[in-house]
């Protein structure tokens, strides 16, 4: 699959999701059931440092491509990169309190069950706001 294809980013974009959820879910259990923090509090720790990993991954491999729509205002990417992330953070919370807080659902199946849901908007949303565009040579 071509680096600049759609489906190429997004197949990166998975890899790069599975490591970030990795790091993620790992922080997740362990503040969880090693630290016994409340499921909220342990689930925002591990978005967070999912979140970097994300990002630094998403401008080096997965979008590496496409021009940067911000690449000469860094700041202002990573605040919208990190913005998208949030939101998609308030969407993971929201679904891990409805999963489990409301259905009464398993913490880690809801967790993964939303963590699925929210890569699908942090793909789109990124991509749409910050790598809509392929380098021109």
């Amino acid at each position: 699959m071509p680096r600049s294809s759609l489906m190429g980013q997004f197949v990166r974009y998975l890899v790069t999701g599975g490591l970030a959820f990795v790091v993620d879910f790992g922080l997740y259990a362990l503040c969880l059931y090693k630290f016994d923090w409340f499921y909220l509090l342990a689930n925002l720790v591990g978005l967070v440092a999912g979140l970097v990993i994300n990002y630094i991954m998403s401008i080096a491999w997965v979008f590496s491509e496409c021009k940067r729509v911000l690449e000469d205002r860094k700041t202002a990417e990573f605040t919208i990169f990190a913005v998208v992330g949030f939101l998609g953070v308030g969407i993971n919370e929201l679904l891990m309190l409805l999963m489990v807080g409301g259905f009464k659902w398993d913490e880690m199946i809801s967790k993964m069950a939303a963590a699925v849901l929210v890569l699908m908007w942090n793909f789109g949303a990124r991509k749409m706001m910050l790598f809509r565009e392929q380098k021109t040579v």
